[in-house]
């Protein structure tokens, strides 16, 4: 016991600027035989990792794989200290918080069927810098994002969303920048309502995040967003309305351990006043200035992303816009997402908090209430 406090002591005191108390961490750590009893009972957890095709992941040498089953560090040492300084998080002491985590998840949340490998955990603790009770928030909005959208989530997979793949609507490029972020590029304008549900494009964005966070560079150093909006018009911006665009913006913000550092918007037309306009309530401070309205200037953008990494469709000098590799890389990894999402619901028997991601329908009245206002702005921008 003696042990176990001076490491704590030593763990509240880690310059984490008092977002651990010491009494906090004792109750997590004092609880630990308790919570191993427990998980004894979890059967119904599977705190492996989904399995990977190794053939499929050597095909695309130029995106990481996810850490190995057994975790072990991938990190360089530049991103060691990178993540030392920006997350909080020190390699000393990253399993026993993984850990801390583990536990308190068995302790308050027997039921949740949620994965417990180190890995996997790890993607909430960096996203919330090692605060316990932040991460644990964050790991439950995540499951509750998928009980409160079943549009969305049941049977999940790529080759459910192949036509929004083909389309073109969306892609990475396959170069991250100069501090390591991989782009995600958005062309909205290529969907048209009569083509599919909008519901189909956020499949399609869901599935590329969860590929995207795999990686532990990524858990470091987040991406950047590059929304083309050439051909936006009118239909598209009207589509799909608060509700949805509520639900997307609280998924990003606050229900999926990922770091969006940037979101760089072009060709923005006259109506992105109106389409902002439905977007903006939603943002928090923080990521609302994140947005960079470039325009058609292509030097602009070029301060933000250089031209290295660029597509030439975008003055660049990294070829063509290939929008084959990642689609063909997602639907490779058709297996992975099966075992991932394709899955009984798992927060069946959990009791999960009174304030949570998702408001419900109530919201939904308010929200369409709100658009009608927003619709005029819309036509006034148009």
């Amino acid at each position: 016991m003696e042990t176990y406090l001076t490491d704590l002591d030593r763990h509240a005191a880690r310059g984490n600027k008092g977002k651990f108390l010491p009494s906090a961490a004792l109750k997590i750590f004092l609880t630990a035989s308790v919570s191993r009893s427990m998980a004894n009972q979890h059967e119904s957890i599977d705190l492996r990792s989904p399995p990977v095709d190794p053939s499929a992941a050597a095909g695309f040498s130029w995106f990481p794989g996810p850490p190995p089953p057994n975790y072990t560090c991938t990190l360089t040492p530049e991103l060691v200290a990178k993540a030392r300084e920006e997350l909080q998080e020190k390699p000393e002491w990253r399993l026993r918080d993984v850990q801390a985590l583990r536990d308190m998840i068995l302790k308050e949340q027997p039921n949740l069927r949620t994965r417990l490998d180190d890995a996997f955990l790890l993607r909430f603790l960096r996203a919330r810098k090692f605060d316990y009770d932040r991460a644990m928030q964050l790991l439950l909005n995540y499951h509750a994002g998928r009980k409160a959208w079943p549009e969305v989530f049941q049977d999940l997979k790529p080759s459910t969303v192949k036509h929004v793949l083909d389309k073109g609507f969306l892609t990475v490029l396959p170069q991250p920048d100069p501090s390591g972020r991989y782009i995600l590029c958005l062309r909205p304008g290529k969907w048209k309502p009569n083509d599919y549900p909008f519901v189909d494009n956020v499949r399609a964005l869901y599935l590329t995040l969860e590929k995207l966070i795999q990686p532990e560079e990524t858990q470091v150093n987040g991406i950047v967003i590059l929304a083309d909006y050439s051909g936006v018009g009118m239909s598209q911006a009207s589509n799909p309305g608060p509700f949805l665009a509520k639900k997307v913006v609280s998924i990003l913000q606050d229900g999926f351990p990922i770091r969006i550092k940037a979101v760089n918007i072009i060709n923005e037309p006259r109506i992105f006043k109106g389409i902002f306009a439905i977007i903006k309530p939603f943002l928090k401070e923080k990521m609302a200035e994140r947005y960079i309205l470039h325009g058609s200037d292509l030097r602009s953008l070029h301060q933000n992303i250089p031209r290295l990494v660029l597509p030439e469709e975008y003055g660049g000098t990294a070829g063509q816009l290939d929008m084959c590799a990642w689609s063909r890389l997602l639907l490779d990894c058709e297996e992975e997402f099966i075992v991932e999402f394709c899955q009984p619901d798992p927060l069946e028997g959990v009791v999960l908090p009174d304030s949570m991601l998702f408001e419900g329908e109530q919201a939904r009245g308010q929200d369409e209430d709100t658009f009608r206002g927003l619709r005029s702005q819309l036509y006034y921008c148009y």
